[in-house]
Order: structure tokens, then sequence, then C-alpha cells
């Protein structure tokens, strides 16, 4: 039985149920872990001091803002790791590195346990506890959704009462979200009916595409390495790129995704998620590749990708699948070095130029014109071998007579 259990804790009601759980229940420290990963002011303000009020001997503050850009969100980029064909695992990419913060914050506070909040029914659950299994499987790991008897928000509110936790949830809030850097997900009231268009007083990020500019806006992302670096000529850190590109292109309604997809644990949920730097980055660092990719890398990137997304889907960040993928990505995004142009207009992101100095493409060879480097004439030959096994086929059905 744990002594003093880290627990990851956002102040929502949840977690701030937890606190005095754990204390009563397990008889246990707790330590407050919270990961600012980009949520926002709005979640972070006061937060050490509710914890505390809550039960908690400490609340650690973490900002991995920019470790979860730069050895996170930039290395998903450059996988092109996309799940189900849609979603940009904002989410996702988000456990592991929180995960990571809440073991090295139990191995400061010399904590024999973690905790967490996540429900037996959804992804989470197994993203948190596969990265303690992989960073620390000596620790106890608590979940107490998986446990205790409570069965809702009316179940939770009357516990905090009960035991003088302060709470500012109500029983009628209507959406779980989840925000982050670089997105923020929507579930639950209407949304959980696929039958049913998205409620528009769910979307947060992005303006409704039919209000959107009348005006298309183009911006031009600047990459080294596959790697984006400036945005319309200035140079930017990670963070501020994605949080400049999406309140632009979020104006611009750009990065919704209404998504029904299949959880790790069996069921299927519908979600909405809003991703508008991500999209614009997707399009833009796929424009590029066009340029600086020969037709096997981009096969061969097409062949890891979905297995990339299913290791971040799940939660094996740390496993030596993913590490094995991630230097490929490496590999491949090596000369993806230049500048895309990339026009938003009305929930559409089209990559409208590009430009490398390690492009692929020759205007010379391309170009229907004469010139040195191609001579059409050698093409005869290239067909005659390229097709050898079409025409020895064809001996079966000819009876020899294919030349």
């Amino acid at each position: 039985m744990a002594n003093k259990v880290v627990l990851a804790y956002s102040g929502g009601l949840d977690t701030s149920a937890i606190i005095p759980w754990l204390r009563k229940e397990k008889g246990c420290e707790v330590v407050a872990y919270v990961a600012n990963v980009g949520q926002g002011d709005e979640e972070l303000v006061g937060i050490e001091e509710k914890a505390k009020n809550s039960g908690a001997v400490d609340c650690i503050v973490d900002d991995l803002r920019d470790e979860f850009v730069t050895d996170y969100i930039w290395p998903m980029l450059k996988s092109a790791a996309v799940y189900e064909g849609t979603y940009l695992l904002g989410t996702s990419i988000a456990r592991p590195i929180i995960a990571k913060g809440q073991v090295e914050a139990a191995r400061k506070v010399n904590a024999d346990g973690v905790a967490h909040g996540c429900t037996g029914k959804g992804n989470d659950q197994v993203r948190f506890e596969t990265t303690f299994a992989a960073l620390a499987p000596d620790l106890e790991v608590i979940a107490p959704w998986r446990e205790w008897s409570f069965t809702g928000r009316h179940d939770l509110l009357r516990y905090c009462k009960e035991q003088g936790v302060p709470v500012t949830s109500s029983a009628e809030k209507i959406y779980s979200r989840d925000r982050n850097l670089w997105h923020i997900s929507h579930e639950g009231g209407d949304i959980e009916d696929p039958s049913l268009a998205p409620p528009e007083d769910a979307w947060m990020l992005t303006a409704d595409p039919l209000s959107a500019p009348n005006d298309p806006q183009t911006v031009t992302i600047g990459f080294e390495s596959g790697v984006p670096v400036s945005l319309d000529g200035k140079k930017l850190g990670g963070v501020e790129m994605i949080e400049t590109l999406n309140t632009i292109a979020g104006r611009h309604g750009v990065g919704r995704v209404d998504l029904v997809e299949s959880r790790v644990v069996g069921m299927k949920s519908r979600g909405l998620y809003e991703t508008p730097a991500g999209t614009v980055l997707y399009e833009a660092l796929r424009g590029l590749e066009d340029l600086t990719f020969d037709a096997r890398s981009r096969k061969l990137q097409a062949a890891l990708m979905p297995e990339m997304a299913e290791l971040i889907y799940a939660g094996k960040w740390f496993g030596q699948a993913r590490r094995a993928i991630s230097a490929a990505a490496d590999v491949l995004t090596a000369r993806c070095t230049g500048e895309v142009g990339v026009r938003l207009f009305k929930g559409t992101c089209n990559v409208v130029t590009r430009k490398s100095p390690f492009s692929l493409y020759n205007a010379h060879i391309a170009s229907f014109e004469g010139n040195v480097l191609y001579d059409q004439a050698d093409a005869k030959g290239f067909i005659r071998l390229f097709s050898l096994t079409e025409r020895l086929a064809s001996n079966f059905e000819t009876g020899g007579n294919a030349k």
C-alpha cells in the first residue's frame, strides 16, 4: 500500500474528489501534479491553492510546453501520424509527457505511488499506465474510477461537499473537454449521438466555416529538416508558432474534425476535435515532402504512418517501435527544408506554393521542351525492360508470339 501518492491533477471535479478519497480510503499523503501543456491560464490560475484546499500536502506545477513541442509534437508531425485517417492525436500525444513528468515528480518527493483520474472506459488509463510501466514499474498505480462506487457527477459533487472540498463544477456540465497547445477535444452531451450534427456551442477554437472571412489568407511556413521554424518570414519558437497559427487558422474555421473512433479498449466513441495549427502544419509539411521525397520514401512513410499513429494513440511513446519509426522519420525529413504557402479559406487549407533548396523537382526535366538531362529516346529501352514481366506472361496466352 502506497504511503505517498502523486496524483495527475487538473483541478476539475474528478481529481478534486480523488484527493480526499485517496487520503480517506487509501490512507496516503497526496501530492498534486499539474502539467502545463498549454491548456490555458483559465485552468491554471489558483490551481495550487485549490489542490491544497482539497487536502493535498503539496502541488507541483510543471511548465512542459517547450518540451512538449520539441520532443513530442514535432516528432509526431515529422512521422505524418494521423489516427484512422482523420485524428491528429492531440490528446494522445500529451499523455506520455504528463505521465513522465508525474513519475519524475514522484521520484523527487520520494512517493511510492501514482494516481490518475481516468475512467475505466477510456484510452487515457491505458496511456498513463503504459508510460508508468515503461518508466517506473515499481510505483503502485491507483485508478480510483476502477475502484470507487461513485457513478457520475452528482455523486462526486455530493462527496466533495461532504468532505468540505470547494468545487466550481455543476451537475449541468454539458461537455467533457481536454485542451493543450495542439488541440481541444469535446465529448458528451449531444455529441454522443452520431445521428446528430455537431452542436455549434461545442466548438471553441475555430469559427464556423460558413461565417469565416470571405477573403482567403495565405500563410508561409518555413521548415528546417521537417521542423517548422518561421511564419510569414518571422522566426518563431515552437510554442509561439502553434499559438499564433491556432489563432489565424481558427479564425478561418480550419481544423475541425467530427470523428467516431475506435478506442484502445474496444468500444467506439464520438469526439469533436479542433486542431487549427496542426492542420496547417501537416498540410504544409506534406507540400514540402512533395518536393523532397522520392517515390520510395513516400511509400515508406505511408507504410510506417498508420503504425506510428496507433502507437501514439495507445500511449506506447516510450516503446522501441515508436523510437524506431521516429528515427526513420528523421532520416526521411532530413531534406525537408524550405518554405510552403498555405491558403486558408472557410474551413479549407491548401498548399499553393512550395520551394526547397533540396527539391527533386526540376522544371527543365519535367518540361516538354528539349534538354540534355533527359533524352526522350531513352524511354523506349526503359519501357521495354520495365514491361518485361508483362511480355513474358503474355507468352502463355499468345503461344509464345510476344516480342
